[in-house]
C-alpha cells in the first residue's frame, strides 16, 4: 500500500465551503484526522465560497459543524484555538480568474505560516458542471506552479450519461493527470464494504467457495427510509438509477465479484474491478430490460402511524413525473468464477428499512437427504452488513437442543453475529475521513478510476435508453413497503426471495452467538 511521507503537510481547499456536504462531512472529518494526529500540524484548510464571511464567522461556521456532525464532540478551548487558527476563509467567484491568482496570493502566505512544502488538495464540492472550469482557472491562476504533489477529488454524478462523463474527464484531464484525479465515492470508504477484501481474501474458509459451484445467488440492498426532502429537483434528473446504481450499488458488486488482485496496490485492486465491470452482461434490447430490471416510485404510504406523500407530491418534482425512486435488477457477470450466479440488486427510497448489505446464499444439500424428511433445511447465508449497524452475520442449520430424540432430530438456523458497530469503546471512522486521509497520502485505491466511470456508464445507458422509449413499465408502491411486487417476482421465477435485511428477519428462531466483538 501507499506510504508517502506526510511530513510536508498540505493545504486543503475546499470548494463550495458553505454548502451541506462541508458542514455534514468535510469539517467534521478534517477534525477527526486532527484529533487522531494523522495530519499534524503542518496543514491548511482555505475554504471557498461566493458567499462574503470573515475568517472568524467561518470559523464559527466550522465550530458548529464539529459539535453537531463530528465523531468527537468534546473539544477544550486550548485544542479549538490551535485548530482552528488552520482555517482561513476567501469569497471567491470561480468564474473570475483574477480571483484565483488572488487565491495563489493568500495560499503562498498560508504555506508560508505553517511550513507546507507546496503540497495541494483540491476538493470541489460544487455541481459537476463547474469542475472544469475551476480546473482550467487553478493552472491559469498559478495554483499548480508548485514543486508539491496537486491532487483533484470530485464528488458524484460525474456525468449524466456516458457522453457528458466523457466531455467532463477530457475537461479535467486536460489539466491533471490521471493518477492526481480522486474521483470520490464515500461507499468506498465505508468500514464494512473495504472489510469485504479482507474477508475474502485472509480467509481460507471463503475463498474457495467464492464462485458458481457453491453460491446460489448474491443479492445486494440499499433501502433509504426518507423521500427526496429538498432534493425534489436534482433527483428529477437523477433518479435511483443515475444517484445510486450507477456508482455505490456498481462499485459494491465489484468488490465481491473481483478476483484476487496480484498484489495489495491500488492500480492492481481497480484493475480486478475493472474486468468485472467489463463481464457486466450487456441489456440488448428493450424487452432484454424489461424482463431483468423493475422500476418504480413510490405513492403516498404510512410508517410508524406517520402519513408520507407521494413522489409526485414532494417538492421540487413535476406532478406527472415518472422518475424512478425504486430500482431493482438481476444481472450476470459473464466470467468463469460466476457464470450463470444471479446477482440481485435493489435500492429506493421511502422503503421499510434503512440498510445497506450484501447477502452470499450458499447452494443447498441436496434435497430428501441429510435430515430434509423432517425438516425444511435453510441455506447457509453470508451476510455483510454495511450500514446502519455494521457486522458480519452467518446463518447456518443446527440441531434444536430442546427436541425430542425420536430418531431424527430438528433442524433450526443457528446465526453467527459479529456486531463491528457494537464493539466497547471502538468508534468506527466516517467514510469521509479514510477517503480524505488516502487522498493526501496518495492512496487511490477506493476512488474510481476513469475506464470504471467510463464501463459503469455504458451499462448504465442502456436501461435509460429503454426507459425513454416508454414509461409504461414504472411500477408504483406504497411509502414504507419494501418496493413494488415485481421486484419479488423478480426473484420468485428463479425460486429465490429477497432474505429480510438487518432489523426485518424472518420468523425462524435464530440464535446469536458473539454479540460484542472478539
Amino acid at each position: 500500500m501507499v506510504n508517502e511521507n506526510l511530513n510536508g503537510g498540505a493545504v486543503f481547499f475546499i470548494f463550495g465551503a458553505t454548502g451541506d456536504l462541508a458542514k455534514r462531512k468535510l469539517f467534521p472529518a478534517i477534525f477527526s484526522l486532527y484529533r487522531e494526529r494523522k495530519i499534524g500540524e503542518k496543514f491548511a484548510v482555505i475554504g471557498l465560497a461566493r458567499r462574503p464571511k470573515t475568517n472568524e464567522q467561518f470559523r464559527d461556521d466550522v465550530y458548529r459543524s464539529i459539535q453537531e456532525f463530528a465523531r468527537y464532540k468534546k473539544i477544550d478551548d486550548v485544542e479549538w484555538t490551535a485548530f482552528a487558527e488552520h482555517f482561513t476563509y476567501m469569497s471567491l467567484d470561480i468564474n473570475n480568474l483574477e480571483g484565483f491568482r488572488q487565491l495563489n496570493e493568500l495560499t503562498q502566505q498560508v504555506e508560508a505560516r505553517f511550513n507546507i512544502a507546496g503540497n495541494r488538495l483540491f476538493y470541489l464540492a460544487l455541481a459537476p458542471e463547474h469542475f472544469g472550469t475551476v480546473a482550467e482557472h487553478l493552472k491559469a491562476g498559478g495554483l499548480l506552479e508548485t514543486d508539491g504533489w496537486h491532487r483533484l477529488v470530485i464528488e458524484k454524478p460525474f456525468g449524466y450519461d456516458q457522453h457528458s462523463a466523457a466531455v467532463l474527464n477530457e475537461e479535467i484531464t486536460s489539466v491533471f493527470k490521471e493518477d492526481e484525479i480522486y474521483r470520490i465515492d464515500h461507499y468506498l470508504g465505508k468500514e464494512m464494504v473495504q472489510n469485504i477484501e479482507v474477508l475474502r481474501f485472509s480467509n481460507a474458509l471463503f475463498e474457495p467457495l467464492w464462485n458458481n459451484k457453491y453460491i446460489a445467488n448474491v443479492q445486494i440492498t440499499m433501502s433509504e427510509t426518507v423521500g427526496v426532502e429538498e432534493r425534489g429537483a436534482y433527483y428529477e434528473k437523477s433518479g435511483a438509477l443515475r444517484d445510486m446504481v450507477q456508482n455505490h450499488m456498481l462499485q459494491m458488486l465489484t468488490m465481491i465479484a473481483m478476483e484476487p488482485p496480484s498484489r495489495l496496490h491500488p492500480e492492481a485492486i481497480r484493475d480486478e474491478k475493472v474486468k468485472v465491470l467489463r463481464s457486466l452482461r450487456r441489456f440488448q434490447s428493450r424487452e432484454d430490460v424489461l424482463k431483468h430490471v423493475v422500476r418504480g416510485q413510490y405513492t403516498a404510504g404510512t410508517k410508524d402511524g406517520k402519513a408520507m406523500p407521494a413522489y409526485r407530491e414532494e417538492p421540487g418534482v413535476n406532478p406527472a413525473s415518472v422518475t424512478d425512486t425504486f430500482f431493482a435488477a438481476k444481472l450476470y457477470v459473464d466470467n468463469f468464477r460466476w457464470a450463470g450466479v444471479p446477482f440481485y440488486i435493489r435500492t429506493g427510497k421511502r422503503l421499510a428499512t434503512k440498510s445497506t448489505e450484501v447477502v452470499i446464499e450458499f447452494k443447498n444439500v441436496p434435497e430428501r437427504m441429510y435430515f430434509a424428511e423432517k425438516n425444511r433445511l435453510e441455506p447457509n447465508l453470508l451476510v455483510i452488513r454495511v450500514n446502519p449497524m455494521e457486522g458480519i452475520y452467518f446463518k447456518m442449520n443446527a440441531k434444536n437442543p430442546e427436541s425430542n430424540n425420536d430418531g431424527q432430530p430438528e433442524v433450526i438456523p443457528v446465526a453467527v453475529d459479529f456486531c463491528q458497530s457494537c464493539r466497547v469503546g471502538y468508534n468506527t471512522p466516517e467514510a469521509y475521513e479514510r477517503l480524505l486521509y488516502d487522498a493526501v497520502r496518495g492512496d487511490s485505491t477506493y476512488f474510481t478510476r476513469w475506464d470504471e466511470v467510463s464501463l459503469a456508464w455504458q451499462f448504465i445507458d442502456r436501461i435509460a435508453e429503454a426507459w425513454n422509449e416508454d414509461s409504461s413499465d414504472l411500477t408504483y408502491y406504497p411509502a414504507g413497503s419494501w418496493g413494488p411486487e415485481e421486484s419479488h417476482q423478480l426473484l420468485a421465477r428463479d425460486g429465490f426471495k429477497w432474505w429480510p435485511v438487518q432489523g426485518q428477519e424472518d420468523d425462524a428462531v435464530i440464535w446469536t452467538v458473539s454479540g460484542s466483538g472478539i
